[in-house]
């Protein structure tokens, strides 16, 4: 039998267990991306095709602890080439994963050796990006959990990765219509199956009067979740795994666009017998259960009191604001938009043309990546971003390697977050701290968007 250096690899890391202290060279723990089953859609239907991280869908929960370096070999086993993008994550340039823009896709049949450091605690994900409005919608993202140093008081956790899929209602399979021209035009790929951690109906049981901390994680490729707590009196502490400056109660929905995350802390108020929800707002406008908690017991007689912030993360603050440079970015185009005309690959292309090449949406005028950058920073400016959605549809906009603030009336500023939604007519404002060197993807995370013209960057020299 040949042995080639990747069976080498693979079979070695199964069958050596080494102790800490000598793994500094040792061979990174792998993701292996390939072709799996999964029971996504209830049963007596079929299992589903999907594409997964380690053959899972959502893929693996990745736990490290805050300070960690963080190391894994992405190993393709699919027929397309992939890469993996660390969403959150104030991460090295080259580590953040984008094809085309910070590394090579990675060919099927080949490795790819990531590794950085973890500044910051918090829920973040991973996720295909490449070709990633097809290759995340069949399944190829996961949990991305950085622990901090001491973990709040809660009796337990429980991440949650909410996700759509649409599947043929016969068969259960994917819809492989990923150029649909209505999706790429309209709201992007909404599914017909909403799931939790891959499970349609997912059931946790609890207690009455348990503390649990909900990591919740928005992987869909279109859905906007607008979710309610019955049964359950929570706080928010975090954003996009930035801590909260104090826990903020949840007296109304809670809402979570494509790739935005929010940690809550939530007590089971619902006595024993009864079940409380994680709810969802369905497309017909009706509450349905997200996540079933039966409380099948009592932890405690009386409850705790309301919970402390969770300690703060390094370079939170964003500091001078009112002198700073501004850029602005107008979203154009879609259905019912106004586009007439757009720039594409160096010519002027009008709104049709566009349309025949797979191409709706346009960010100053220009549809994909500009050949310059749409801000050039330098290391450590503060940066103001106008952005002025023109368009009949929301969009959830997403900074690569920093977070921002927005920045509201007189100049209050917002929680610090990664992305940001932005509604149909909105202008909308933010600013952040240009403190991570390279070349950053900013782009919206309606993936069908960011494939049909919403996508841009910026550089930090």
């Amino acid at each position: 039998m040949n042995i080639n250096r990747r069976s080498f690899l693979m079979s070695a890391g199964a069958a050596l267990t080494l102790p800490v202290a000598a793994r500094a060279d040792a061979v990174p723990r792998s993701l292996t991306t390939r072709v799996a089953q999964a029971q996504l859609a209830p049963e007596p239907y079929p299992t589903t095709e999907i594409w997964g991280f380690d053959g899972q869908a959502p893929g693996p929960i990745l736990y490290a602890k805050q300070g960690a370096r963080f190391e894994r070999r992405l190993l393709n086993d699919l027929h397309l080439p992939t890469s993996i993008h660390w969403h959150g994550i104030r991460i090295d340039n080259a580590m953040d994963g984008v094809s085309g823009l910070t590394q090579d896709p990675v060919e099927p049949g080949e490795d790819f050796d990531y590794a950085f450091n973890l500044p910051d605690a918090g829920t973040y994900w991973y996720h295909a990006h490449s070709n990633s409005y097809e290759q995340v919608a069949r399944g190829l993202h996961g949990a991305l959990i950085v622990t901090e140093p001491e973990a709040p008081d809660v009796d337990r956790e429980e991440v949650l990765v909410l996700d759509d899929w649409r599947l043929d209602s016969n068969t259960a399979q994917i819809d492989s219509r990923f150029d649909a021209w209505h999706d790429l035009s309209h709201a992007g790929r909404l599914g017909n199956l909403i799931t939790t951690n891959g499970v349609s109906g997912l059931t946790l049981s609890t207690l009455q009067h348990e503390r649990i901390r909900l990591r919740l994680i928005n992987a869909a490729n279109a859905r906007v979740f607008v979710l309610s707590l019955m049964g359950l009196e929570g706080w928010a502490m975090a954003l996009d795994g930035m801590p909260l400056d104090r826990p903020a109660r949840v007296e109304s929905e809670v809402v979570l666009a494509p790739g935005q995350r929010v940690d809550l802390i939530v007590d089971v108020i619902a006595g024993e017998g009864d079940v409380s929800h994680l709810a969802y707002l369905s497309d017909s406008g009706e509450w349905w259960s997200q996540v079933a908690f039966p409380v099948t017991g009592v932890a405690s007689s009386t409850r705790r009191p309301p919970p402390e912030p969770l300690p703060a993360n390094p370079r939170q603050s964003v500091a001078g604001v009112e002198s700073t440079r501004k850029a602005k970015l107008v979203m154009e185009g879609g259905a019912m938009g106004r586009l007439q005309s757009a720039s594409y690959d160096g010519r002027r292309l009008s709104f049709r043309e566009m349309a025949e090449q797979g191409q709706f949406w346009a960010l100053n005028g220009t549809v994909g990546r500009t050949d310059t950058p749409l801000i050039e920073a330098n290391l450590g400016e503060t940066i103001r971003v106008e952005i002025q959605n023109k368009t009949a549809f929301p969009h959830a906009m997403h900074l690569h390697g920093m977070h921002f603030r927005e920045v509201h009336e007189e100049g209050a500023l917002g929680p610090l977050r990664d992305t940001l939604l932005v509604q149909r007519g909105e202008t909308r404002e933010v600013a952040f701290i240009a403190d991570n060197l390279g070349d950053w993807l900013f782009h919206c995370h309606m993936l069908a968007h960011a494939a049909s013209g919403m996508s841009t960057w910026l550089r930090v020299n």
